[in-house]
């Protein structure tokens, strides 16, 4: 930039003086300083162009050509371009990349323009504002969330595209990282003077962070929001940091959305003692949305999600991620999914129905800034005729939850029928070209449209005419902005050209010329046509700002149609799947016969799982242990008992012949193993952490499920950990349900010091040397954990499983051999012949001799027990 330029444009980069700044890129440069942080799209034609580092950013992601300006110059400015037509999907390529996106358009008609054309920015489009439907994700909600900390942390997500604006408290800043990865934000507001900044981008690398000015976190820009679009909503009843957190969100959408907000529903406060809570951990092993791959294919979503509309999709994703713990809200649900279930024709009609709508909850966000298209509005009027029809299939239903449905659904007939009346059958996609209104709604529009139609006819007919009269059969009538109609003639031909022709331009081929009853036609058509858009775009944009008005109606709509949605969807996924409706109760006992994982049963199929029992009681079986061989299925016997108490707990049938559920608040998971690289954290750490987080947080209706706990470390200091736990959880008065899965055969001692703690296991069959999984799970320990044969099953090399057969041997008759040598060496010619009971390191038999009590053991008993120990150290000698 010249330094003349500089102090103009204080914040921008200097370039080079030899570059030339025309008034165009004068203009260019002032709405870049506007949004210095966002790729300026600069209108010019039919094209939106983006210069310098803008260019150079953005034509990588855009996969477009990086051109240059003022070529002669001798540092060309960079530039590249994308269509103004197809933009959209250019601003989802940059949104997608982390960016944002300022839309500077022509303000002025270039009619009327003296000079350069009036430009000025007219929104910023970032990842949390996004409203256009080809830029959201369908089955996701579009989060920007606002966070500070002052007193208190406040956090406030908004959903533009729906209207949605929730304050979610938080206790700390642990507890805020988890609640951000359940919301899963496109952008997040962070104040500048926060100490909260490094430690969020740590935790969601790829979310947008913008930072704004701390002042911005104004709970009165809330309160007056609320005052004046919620007038009977008292702000007294929002937490303060939550009210400063959504002042901070209205504050950012008036300068990037410039559009109206009135669909912003009042914000809704999640209260933490009505919901199960989930942390990310456990989000993140059940597997809920997701697999561990990244697919949804093998979630628990996948399996429950037979919803037919995409504001449904969206509502199930909810439940499952905040199922409920309040019983009568849990019972509204069943009674629901139950009544659906079992009236299949009822079902069938209102599915049939709902595939019709659509998403009607982002086309309500869309309405209200009024962007939306003649055919969106169409769709909206044959949508309330689908809500008229599900209203009318719920007439006289006497279930609560569906009661509530039908009561919110309102089919807006006299909204309908003002579309009906004003927009044509089938309408343009935009509004630039014609044709949106009905004829027979405004006289003015019928008469330019005659106009319109009748002044081209003549057109048509003066060519005719001219070429009759002319003796020029390539004569031609054409029209271009520029230059409007004229009667095009080749050079070959200029001799018979009237006297009564003007010229009015001359090309390379041929010439153009004008008559005076082809200009009085011109006026009249051109004229007509301007004025018959101009209209035409008025009255759509006074039908879209009448319908907008109708926002609450429209939300409570959407909003219904979404939890019928839900419900039905679950009946659907109920008598697919053979799942029965769960019993909960205020109690804490857990009971389940033969359950089964919902996602395992499905990739299986029905008649390849063998189904489970579980019972888990505070007062008497509170721990499980669980041991058994890797592959027995252990993991999935753990997961599917967490995931039918969270099906049951949201409101959906599960897959089980019978549950019982006492109602859980909190379910923590400690399963499966993976580091933390970003963090440097190992897996033992992440493990830890994930145990600390459990201990720390129990409430006395937790729902603990450990996997293997202590295995990220030496096998002595995992058995002290893993024992040491599970006594904490013994000893709490809180008493925790407790699923133990282990590999420490140790840890199945703990049922003979600890009362409510029970040894269970994976049934296992040897046949001819082959380890046969019979995934039931039994009373008592596994007598073995098979490992040698699961990795001879994995295909291990025949001398690998011969040698570690000779090692697990020398193991079990001690680490050490009498001259100290370390066994693990030994092979069979150096194996002694026999091992010493009382020196060897057998944890089994010191803790069987250790719980023996001399004093009452009469003689014969004695020798009994003496003959048990002996027959069993010689039977591992061989």
């Amino acid at each position: 930039m010249p330094r003349a330029e500089a102090s103009l444009f204080p914040d921008l980069p200097p370039t080079s003086n030899r570059v030339r700044i025309t008034p165009m890129m004068e203009q260019y440069l002032r709405a870049k300083q506007e949004n210095p942080d966002a790729i300026l799209f600069f209108r010019l034609g039919d094209f939106y162009e983006m210069f310098f580092e803008d260019a150079e950013r953005a034509a990588p992601i855009l996969e477009v050509a990086l051109t240059s300006r003022s070529k002669k110059d001798e540092d060309a400015i960079p530039m590249c371009g994308v269509p103004f037509h197809a933009v959209q999907p250019y601003i989802r390529k940059l949104l997608a990349a982390g960016l944002k996106v300022a839309i500077c358009d022509q303000v002025q008609d270039a009619a009327e323009a003296k000079g350069l054309v009036e430009r000025a920015i007219v929104r910023v489009v970032t990842p949390g504002t996004v409203t256009e439907e080809e830029c959201l994700d369908p089955n996701a909600p579009n989060y920007l969330v606002a966070i500070t900390r002052g007193d208190a942390v406040g956090l406030a997500a908004l959903d533009l595209s729906t209207g949605e604006v929730r304050i979610v408290p938080v206790a700390d800043a642990a507890e805020l990282v988890d609640e951000l990865a359940r919301l899963a934000p496109r952008e997040l507001l962070l104040a500048a003077d926060t100490d909260l900044d490094e430690q969020i981008r740590t935790a969601l690398p790829d979310v947008l962070v913008s930072i704004v000015a701390a002042e911005s976190f104004a709970a009165g820009t809330a309160v007056d929001w609320l005052r004046n679009a919620h007038a009977g909503v008292d702000p007294a009843h929002f937490p303060a940091a939550g009210l400063c957190a959504v002042g901070a969100a209205l504050a950012y959408l008036h300068r990037t959305h410039r559009a109206s907000i009135a669909h912003l529903r009042a914000p809704a406060v999640q209260g933490r003692g009505d919901r199960l809570h989930l942390d990310e951990a456990t989000r993140r092993n059940l597997e809920l949305l997701s697999t561990s791959r990244g697919e949804r294919r093998g979630s628990l979503a996948w399996v429950l999600d037979q919803t037919q509309t995409p504001m449904g999709g969206r509502l199930l994703r909810d439940w499952i991620l905040a199922p409920l713990a309040d019983l009568h809200a849990i019972g509204e649900r069943l009674d629901a999914v139950e009544f659906l279930r079992e009236d299949l024709v009822r079902r069938g009609r209102i599915a049939d129905e709902l595939k019709a709508i659509g998403d009607l909850e982002r086309l309500s966000g869309r309405l209200a800034s009024g962007r939306v298209t003649p055919r969106d509005v169409i769709h909206l009027e044959a949508t309330l005729g689908h809500v008229a029809a599900l209203a009318t299939f719920l007439a006289g239903v006497d279930v609560p939850a569906l009661r509530a449905c039908a009561a919110a659904l309102d089919p807006m007939p006299d909204v309908a029928a003002v579309i009906a009346q004003t927009i044509a059958a089938d309408p343009p996609l935009s509004t630039n070209k014609g044709g949106i209104i009905r004829a027979g709604y405004d006289a003015t529009v019928d008469e330019l449209r005659g106009l319109s139609r009748s002044g081209k006819d003549y057109i048509g007919q003066l060519e005719a005419q001219e070429r009759a009269r002319t003796g020029i059969s390539s004569l031609k009538v054409r029209y271009n902005r520029v230059f409007g109609y004229y009667l095009e003639i080749t050079k070959a031909n200029l001799h018979l050209v009237p006297s009564d022709y003007r010229r009015k331009q001359t090309t390379a081929n041929a010439e153009r010329f004008v008559t005076p009853k082809l200009e009085e036609y011109e006026a009249k058509v051109v004229g007509a046509e301007d004025k018959l858009h101009a209209l035409e775009q008025q009255l759509f944009h006074d039908l879209v700002g009448a319908i907008a008005a109708q926002q609450a109606r429209l939300s409570r709509t959407a909003a219904a149609i979404a939890r019928l949605d839900v419900l039905t969807g679950l009946a659907i996924t109920a008598e697919k799947n053979r799942f029965v409706r769960p019993r909960l109760s205020r109690g804490r006992r857990i009971f389940i016969r033969e359950g089964r994982h919902p996602v395992v049963e499905r990739m299986a199929g029905r008649g390849g799982f063998v189904p489970n029992d579980c019972t888990l009681d505070p007062d008497g079986e509170q721990i499980m242990t669980i041991t058994g061989p890797n592959m027995a299925g252990k993991s999935t016997y753990l997961r599917q008992v967490a995931l039918i108490t969270l099906m049951a707990q949201m409101g959906s049938f599960v897959p089980a012949s019978e549950a019982e559920i006492g109602l859980v608040d909190r379910l923590f998971t400690r399963v499966g193993a993976s580091d933390n690289l970003a963090g440097g954290e190992s897996t033992f750490m992440v493990e830890m952490k994930e145990t600390a987080g459990i201990l720390n947080n129990l409430t006395g209706r937790s729902l603990v499920i450990l996997d293997e706990i202590g295995r990220g470390t030496s096998t002595f200091d995992g058995i002290s950990i893993a024992w040491a736990v599970a006594e904490n959880l013994h000893a709490t008065p809180l008493r925790p349900l407790v699923l133990f899965a282990t590999h420490y055969h140790e840890l199945t001692d703990l049922a003979r010091t600890l009362e409510r703690v029970a040894n269970h296991s994976v049934a296992v069959r040897e046949w001819k040397g082959d380890v046969v999984f019979l995934r039931r799970i039994v009373a008592g320990p596994a007598s073995q954990s098979y490992g040698i044969q699961v990795a001879s099953l994995a295909g291990v090399p025949g001398e690998v499983i011969a040698r570690a057969k000779q090692i697990l041997a020398n193991l079990e008759r001690g680490e050490l051999d009498e001259s100290g040598r370390p066994r693990l060496a030994e092979s069979d010619a150096a194996a002694p012949a026999q091992m010493g009971l009382f020196t060897a390191r057998d944890s089994g038999l010191r803790a069987e001799l250790a719980a023996l009590d001399v004093n009452t053991l009469t003689p014969v008993d004695a020798l009994t027990k003496l003959n048990a120990l002996v027959e069993r150290a010689r039977s591992r000698e061989s």
